[in-house]
C-alpha cells in the first residue's frame, strides 16, 4: 500500500509541478519581455537625445550605433507617414518598403509608442519591435531586436527554475514519506491486531491516531476484536461445557448400563434360581432402563434447545388448566414424601408450546417436592405483571447455599448428589428449565437459604395474548 500511495503522490506531485512550472515560465517570461520592452524604450529616448535631425540621419544613426555596446539592435529613424529615413541593417534605404502598415507603428502614431513580434524579410529572422515618437520632430525611432517567443528565456530561466522544482522536490519527497508513514503505521498495527484472532487468548491494543478516519477504522476494529475476543472465549467455554457435558452424560449412563448388565449376566448364567430374586432382578433392570430413557430424552431436550432446532408447535395454552393436570400427575410424587402441594393462578391465556411450559413446572415442582422434608409443602403462583406472566414456585426444602446458588442450572450438577441418585433424577431438570426460560427470551431468579427453602422466579413474555 505505501509503494501504490507513494508512486501515485510522486505521479501527482511531477504533474503539479510541470503545470506549475510552465505557468512560472508563461508569466516569468512575460515579465522579462516586459522588463525588455521597457529597456528597449529607454534606449530609445536616449537616441532621439543623441540624434541631430537637422544632419544626415543615415550617418548620424550609424555614428551613433557604431558607439553602442549592443551591435545586435538594429535601430531605424522613420517619419509619421511611415517612410524609412535612416536604418542601421541598410545602406538601400531608398529601396525599403513603407512602414505605415507596421503594427508597432500604428500603436506609436496612436499611443506614443508601440510594439510587435514578427518576421524580417530585411534581416531573414524573428525579431521584436518597439517603436517610439520622437520628441523632435514628426519622426519615429524604432528599435528591433532578435527574438523568437518567450522560449528565448528559456536559457536564463531553466536553471534557476530546476534548482527549484528539485528543491521543492526533495521536500516533498520527504513529507510524502513522512505523511505515508502517518497513514500505512496505524493500518499495519490495526492489522497486527487483527491478526492476534489466531491466537487463543488475543490481547488487543488500540492507540489514538491523529487522523479521524483512522480512528472511526480503529474503534471500529477495537469492537469488532472485542467480539470477536469474546466469541473466542464463548467457544471455548462452550467447548469446555461440551466436553464436560459429554464426560458426564457417559458417566451416567456408564451406571446404569453397568447395572443392568450385571443383572443381566446373572440372569443370563443361571446363578439366579429363585422366581422371587429374578422377578426382583427383571424390575432393577426396567426401573435402570426407564433411567436412561429419562436421561436421554432430557439430553436430546437439551440439544435441541441449545441448537433452537426443537419443533415447538405452538398454541394458545390457558395456565390454570395446565396447572391443575401437573399437579394431578405430580401428586402421588408428593403424598410419597408427605409433602404438600399448594396452588393460586390467575386466569393468564399466553402462546407457548405446552409441552415446553409444563416441562418446566413439572422440573420446578418437582425439584420442590423430592428436597423437601417430611410435612413440607411446594406452592405455586402464577400472576400477570404488566406483559409477563410470573411464575413462582416455593419449597420448604433443605435451601441452596450461596456457593452452589450459580452452579444449580448446570447440566447434572446436583445439590446433594446422595440423595439426587437415590431419588433417581437425571441432573439435568433445572438446565431444561433455564434453557426453556431463554428459549422465550424470559428469565429466572434464585432466592433461597439454607435450611428454610427456595423460591424459583419464571418471567416469560406473553406472547400473542388473545
Amino acid at each position: 500500500m505505501r509503494r501504490a500511495l507513494l508512486f501515485r503522490f510522486f505521479g501527482v506531485l511531477l504533474l503539479a509541478l510541470a503545470i506549475s512550472s510552465a505557468i512560472s515560465y508563461y508569466f516569468i517570461g512575460n515579465h522579462m519581455l516586459d522588463n525588455n520592452i521597457s529597456n528597449m524604450q529607454n534606449t530609445i529616448h536616449v537616441v532621439d537625445y543623441s540624434l541631430d535631425y537637422g544632419e544626415d540621419i543615415q550617418e548620424e544613426l550609424i555614428k551613433l550605433h557604431a558607439s553602442s555596446p549592443d551591435q545586435s539592435l538594429r535601430i531605424s529613424v522613420i517619419g509619421i507617414d511611415g517612410t524609412v529615413y535612416a536604418d542601421t541593417e541598410t545602406t538601400q534605404i531608398q529601396q525599403m518598403e513603407n512602414h505605415a502598415d507596421r503594427q508597432e507603428i500604428k500603436d506609436a502614431i496612436a499611443h506614443g509608442q508601440g510594439y510587435a513580434n514578427r518576421y524580417s524579410d530585411t534581416l531573414q529572422k524573428n525579431m521584436l519591435y518597439v517603436a517610439c515618437v520622437s520628441q523632435k520632430g514628426d519622426y519615429m525611432i524604432r528599435l528591433a531586436i532578435p527574438y523568437a517567443g518567450i522560449l528565448d528565456y528559456l536559457v536564463a530561466i531553466f536553471p534557476m527554475m530546476l534548482v527549484g522544482i528539485g528543491i521543492a522536490f526533495i521536500i516533498s519527497v520527504i513529507l510524502t514519506f513522512r505523511f505515508t508513514d502517518t497513514i500505512t503505521k496505524p493500518l499495519r498495527e490495526i492489522s497486527t491486531e487483527l491478526g492476534k484472532v489466531n491466537y487463543n487468548e488475543p490481547n488487543f491494543h488500540h492507540r489514538h491516531y491523529q487522523y479521524e478516519e483512522l480512528n472511526i477504522i480503529s474503534n471500529t476494529t477495537a469492537h469488532l476484536t472485542d467480539e470477536i475476543g469474546a466469541h473466542i472465549q464463548q467457544i471455548e467455554f462452550e467447548k469446555r461445557v461440551r466436553q464436560e457435558f459429554f464426560s458426564n452424560a457417559s458417566h451416567e449412563l456408564k451406571t446404569p448400563i453397568t447395572s443392568v448388565r450385571g443383572y443381566a449376566e446373572l440372569l443370563s448364567q443361571g446363578f439366579v434360581q429363585d422366581e422371587k430374586t429374578k422377578q426382583d432382578f427383571m424390575i432393577r433392570i426396567l426401573k435402570e432402563m426407564d433411567h436412561m430413557t429419562s436421561l436421554i430424552d432430557d439430553i436430546l431436550m437439551i440439544s435441541r434447545l441449545e441448537t433452537k432446532e426443537a419443533e415447538v408447535t405452538l398454541s394458545m395454552v390457558r395456565m390454570s388448566p395446565l396447572l391443575d393436570e401437573i399437579f394431578e400427575s405430580l401428586e402421588p410424587i408428593a403424598t410419597a414424601y408427605q409433602v404438600t402441594l399448594c396452588r393460586e393462578c390467575e386466569p393468564i391465556i399466553i402462546e407457548a408450546s405446552m409441552q415446553q411450559i409444563q416441562e418446566l413446572i413439572t422440573n420446578l415442582v418437582n425439584n420442590g417436592i423430592k428436597y423437601n422434608h417430611a410435612g413440607g409443602s411446594v406452592t405455586v403462583r402464577i400472576i400477570r405483571q404488566m406483559q409477563n406472566m410470573v411464575i413462582e414456585v416455593q419449597d420448604t426444602g433443605m435451601g441452596i447455599s450461596e456457593e452452589e446458588k450459580d452452579r444449580i442450572f448446570e447440566r447434572f450438577y446436583r445439590v446433594d448428589k446422595g440423595r439426587s441418585k437415590k431419588m433417581g433424577g437425571t441432573g439435568l431438570g433445572l438446565s431444561i428449565v433455564k434453557h426453556i426460560v431463554e428459549y422465550y427470551n424470559g428469565t429466572i431468579e434464585l432466592i433461597s437459604t439454607p435450611g428454610e427453602g427456595s423460591i424459583f422466579l419464571v418471567t416469560l413474555p406473553v406472547l400473542g395474548e388473545k
